[in-house]
């Protein structure tokens, strides 16, 4: 199977792009975490295409810069979808107060939720066909920024949603519009021994999803806040099941 990969301007947002064919059918949006970049996650496209065999000729993937740069916090290269303080984070996640962290509604999340959006958007509106399909997900903060898209942004509702390493923020406007997400597949990953983003807080948003009946393969692995092989693995295969709806 033969793809072809490109640097594309969406939106506002600079883009690697993956086609898996030349008429692709499916979008695929996955953002980086806090401090990386666009080429961070791109190489995934390359696993889920292998084990998509002929079928990745249906998709397109996209891998999205986030807007604000980190060169200012040393950070020369790194990008984020909205500021954190890291200090203030660790703060919370060593005194274990997990109900700040959930609550916490971060400044700048509403301005990168419409930029993602406008990208999808612009993305679906691309595709060759009337009805295209839309999976959407990301790690760490790309994560959290697509589950908030998902439930909170003006997009269609997504087939599949896959979430590496996210965690629970946003939790009282989550909860408000979690029927949004019925009935989209939900692929979510976390290890166990995250120093960063502690794993009971990857529970309470599993919690939230199946408590309101949305399907959810939750994934645990000793480890700490990555992707592992088999969180790779099984999200291709949430990524075929799409491909045959």
């Amino acid at each position: 199977m033969l793809s072809s990969s490109y640097l594309k301007r969406i939106e506002s947002l600079d883009c690697i792009v993956v086609d898996g064919g030349e008429s692709p059918e499916i979008l695929v949006v996955v953002c980086h975490g806090y401090g990386a970049t666009k080429d961070d996650l791109a190489p995934l496209s390359g696993e889920w295409i292998l084990g998509l065999g002929e079928q990745a000729a249906k998709y397109r993937f996209v891998f999205p810069n986030a807007p604000h740069s980190l060169a200012e916090m040393g950070m020369p290269f790194g990008r984020a979808w909205w500021p954190i303080n890291m200090a203030k984070l660790a703060q919370l996640v060593e005194a274990s107060e997990f109900d700040e962290l959930h609550q916490h509604q971060p400044p700048g999340i509403d301005e990168a939720r419409q930029m993602l959006s406008s990208l999808i958007i612009a993305g679906m509106n691309e595709l060759s066909v009337a009805v295209p399909r839309l999976v959407i997900g990301g790690f760490s903060q790309g994560a959290m920024l697509t589950m908030d898209v998902a439930l909170r942004g003006e997009i269609p509702r997504p087939n599949a949603l896959i979430q590496f390493s996210g965690t629970m923020i946003c939790q009282q406007q989550w909860e408000a519009s979690i029927t949004n997400l019925k009935p989209t597949s939900v692929f979510q990953s976390h290890g166990t021994i995250d120093p960063i983003l502690p794993f009971s807080s990857a529970e309470a948003v599993r919690d939230l999803l199946m408590g309101n009946g949305i399907d959810v393969d939750f994934h645990s692995f000793l480890g700490p806040h990555t992707i592992d092989l088999d969180s790779i693995a099984k999200s291709g295969h949430l990524l075929r099941q799409v491909s045959d709806q």
